[in-house]
């Protein structure tokens, strides 16, 4: 158990609904609908999530999980971040809530065994510890800093193998334009094929666009109460889904954050951010 841990030991969810996090139903529908199509298909291959706060989006995952697969999770969880910046995002959105002993009691209530946890920066996966060619799925929801998020990029491109899919979180948030950044750069210079857009996730591959989103069409949204729309972009084609029904109560409240910390984490650049965290913390040891 990690030095930081010494709460007392999580509650156990009934549902994977009781898990708080930031997974809403147009992108729980979208995982289930990709990953069954995979299964129906025979298609095999490894799954890999990068970033899990408390483990919702990795239970939907587990439920996929066939013979000879191996899902695999990284994430700092409650280690020291490896640099200022990553660690200032840290104490801003997790640090009191993230505990791998709270994403272990989650995901065991709904599997036998845990997956594959890596717990580290998800830079280290670049050692070659994912087989390239591997992965049919990667769901990439770590930091939101751009010299991190296009490291995660390349390890999704070279982890997925053929029609593979990733799903990369807060790529249109107002206060995480790093990912946004990186998300277009590896769609206008790295060849990731836009597929499908909601209002959380961007879903794309570097395989045959057509094949996973005549995955995605195969069932009828709007028949289910879901929005629907066509876009092209740069000449390709893309769909936007969003869901507009109740999301129910799990979206976790944010810690309070003084305006300053609001400020580093909506506007400042990181050289900032860095600024405004080491004066916090002065400021801490001086009372």
């Amino acid at each position: 158990m990690s030095a930081l841990d010494t709460t007392a030991a999580p509650a156990v969810p009934a549902t994977p609904e009781d898990v708080p996090g930031w997974f809403f139903r147009a992108d729980r529908e979208v995982f289930t609908q990709l990953l069954s199509r995979q299964s129906a298909a025979g298609t095999t291959g490894d799954l890999l999530e990068m970033g899990a706060y408390l483990g919702r989006s990795a239970i939907l995952l587990g439920d996929h999980l066939r013979a000879g697969e191996t899902f695999t999770v990284c994430d700092l969880f409650d280690l020291d971040a490896p640099d200022d910046d990553n660690s200032a995002e840290m104490d801003m959105s997790y640090r009191q809530t993230l505990t791998r002993r709270a994403f272990e009691t989650n995901y065991r209530a709904f599997h036998p065994e845990l997956p594959v946890i890596v717990q580290a920066p998800t830079s280290v996966l670049a050692d070659g510890r994912i087989a390239p060619d591997s992965c049919r799925f990667v769901h990439v929801d770590a930091s939101h800093l751009y010299e991190h998020v296009t490291g995660d990029i390349l390890v999704a491109r070279d982890a997925l193998a053929g029609n593979g899919v990733v799903a990369l979180d807060d790529y249109r948030a107002p206060h995480t334009p790093g990912v946004a950044a990186a998300v277009w750069e590896a769609v206008f210079v790295l060849g990731l094929r836009p597929v499908l857009l909601t209002p959380e996730k961007f879903y794309g591959t570097w395989g045959d666009p057509d094949a996973v989103r005549a995955d995605l069409l195969a069932r009828d949204w709007r028949a289910e109460g879901f929005r629907l729309d066509e876009e092209h972009l740069a000449g390709q084609l893309c769909h936007r889904l969003a869901w507009d029904g109740p999301e129910g109560p799990r979206r976790p409240a944010a810690p309070p954050r003084s305006l300053p910390r609001r400020i580093a984490l909506d506007v400042l650049p990181p050289f900032a951010t860095r600024t405004v965290r080491r004066a916090l913390r002065a400021a801490r040891r001086a009372v």
